[in-house]
């Protein structure tokens, strides 16, 4: 296997791809942008799509995934398929002694995420989950201000965010709940996973109410929750998919994805929606903008890269003696005495800290901030909003952990 440091060079490690959808072309700017990282292989179903990698990369294509994990020239995988498929996945590479980072959210089912754990403990190889939004730096950032104790004990964190996520084309799959669809599983796993490692990850219950509000996308389109915390802190979650206000403009028009956002693109999403005449036809579209389609805009091999950090929409943590509040540009801190900004640069690499993570576990052999157990933890959160929603009571839960310290 590669990756052994040697005179100061960077850890370079070859990376497999299962699934060049979405997911890969956010990734993608990371891959092709941070050193550590060599493209050798990927597997998708669409044709298109494993002829642009081949030629984009002059890698290897496979057709199943389970070609993709029996490549020897792979040493990690990144699991980019659909929800459903990401514990399958997951665990045929980590049966080849392929490390695995796999998309968010784990699973779909608690079960599912331990025979991941298994699977990858049995192995010997690191599982690292995501990429979430909990790897965004002022997010890292705000962790380590808490850490340093300045401010005093974590009280109250409010998250709220208002996207146009359920009008963005969408396979059949991703607007079924049972298949893993609606924002959920989606986008609760973002915000839950960032409230559970500013709040010091042990959620004790869970209340939850979801929105289902457009007969023809017959999924979640918005939540709202309270977490409870060990040790009194709580957590109040809000999230709105039904493309109307956009929470983008309190973080100066920074999108999500770092990148400066036109306000003037507003209802984009629906009005390229009501040219499609069916589930087929938006099944096409998608693909047509997907990495491999025809009407691809995405990253290119030079790997451009935004000019500010990814967010998660607002982001408030009350602590004792403070408030603070993660910002595309690094964290605002509102403390007894005045307000500042605890800055960070633009990032070189977007994502450059999900590559760090898994390369120092690798190197190290421990496993990082979101390894498996974390992952799994949020996810029981994420079913017990749908649980709490479902039957109008609190939920408990009971397989949380604690983050590990952030570097």
């Amino acid at each position: 296997m590669t990756g052994q440091r040697a005179g100061g060079a960077p850890n370079v490690l070859r990376w497999g791809v299962a699934g060049l959808g979405r997911a890969f072309t956010l990734m993608l700017p990371t891959l092709l942008g941070d050193p550590r990282v060599r493209l050798v292989a990927a597997a998708d179903p669409r044709p298109e799509a494993r002829e642009r990698f081949a030629a984009d990369f002059g890698a290897r294509v496979h057709a199943t995934v389970d070609s993709l994990c029996d490549d020897a020239s792979v040493d990690v995988v990144y699991i980019a398929t659909p929800h459903e498929l990401h514990a399958e996945h997951a665990i045929v590479a980590a049966r080849h002694g392929k490390h695995v980072l796999v998309e968010k959210p784990m699973a779909l089912t608690l079960a599912d995420c331990t025979r991941m754990i298994d699977a990858a403990e049995r192995a010997g190889v690191q599982l690292v989950v995501g990429p979430s939004h909990s790897f965004d730096a002022p997010i890292l950032r705000t962790r380590r201000l808490i850490d340093g104790g300045r401010f005093g004990a974590v009280r109250m964190i409010n998250a709220f965010y208002y996207t146009d996520f359920l009008y963005r084309p969408r396979r059949p799959e991703e607007l079924d709940t049972e298949r893993g669809g609606g924002v959920i599983w989606s986008q609760a796993a973002h915000q839950v996973d960032i409230v559970r490692l500013l709040g010091g990850g042990i959620v004790t219950r869970v209340r939850a109410m979801t929105g289902n509000w457009d007969p023809t996308r017959r999924t979640e389109g918005a939540y709202a929750a309270l977490l409870a915390f060990d040790g009194g802190a709580f957590a109040s979650l809000a999230y709105n998919g039904y493309g109307h206000f956009d929470s983008d403009e309190f973080c100066g028009w920074t999108s999500e994805l770092g990148a400066p956002k036109d306000p003037a693109g507003y209802g984009a999403a629906r009005r390229a929606l009501r040219t499609i005449a069916d589930p087929a036809a938006e099944t096409a579209l998608k693909n047509a903008r997907n990495y491999g389609g025809p009407t691809y805009r995405g990253a290119s091999p030079s790997g451009a890269h935004p000019l500010a950090h990814e967010h998660f929409g607002t982001i408030i943590v009350s602590c004792e003696h403070a408030d603070l509040r993660p910002m595309p540009n690094g964290v605002m801190i509102y403390d007894d005495n005045e307000v500042r900004l605890a800055s960070l640069p633009s990032p070189a690499v977007p994502r450059r800290e999900v590559i760090d993570e898994l390369d120092a576990a690798i190197a190290s052999g421990v496993p990082g901030l979101h390894h498996g157990y974390w992952g799994r933890a949020s996810l029981e959160v994420c079913l017990a909003l749908l649980e709490s929603a479902r039957t109008g009571s609190e939920v408990t839960v009971e397989q949380q952990v604690s983050p590990r310290p952030v570097r």
